[in-house]
């Protein structure tokens, strides 16, 4: 996930801007295959390690 966000980085949006679209990203592919709903969240939930949910920096 970090490469993704570091990729959206390099073209000019902010970190929370990168996750921001991840999450558009995320929530149309459920939509478009909701057979695999469970399977998309549990794939970006597994790698979606944001800075601010980490309570001990």
């Amino acid at each position: 996930m970090q490469e993704l966000i570091d990729r959206m980085k390099a073209i000019g949006l902010t970190e929370e801007q990168a996750y921001k679209a991840i999450d558009v990203i995320k929530e149309f592919s459920k939509e478009k295959f909701p057979i695999f709903a469970g399977a998309i969240d549990k794939l970006f939930d597994k790698y979606d390690k944001r800075p601010e949910d980490d309570f001990m920096p």
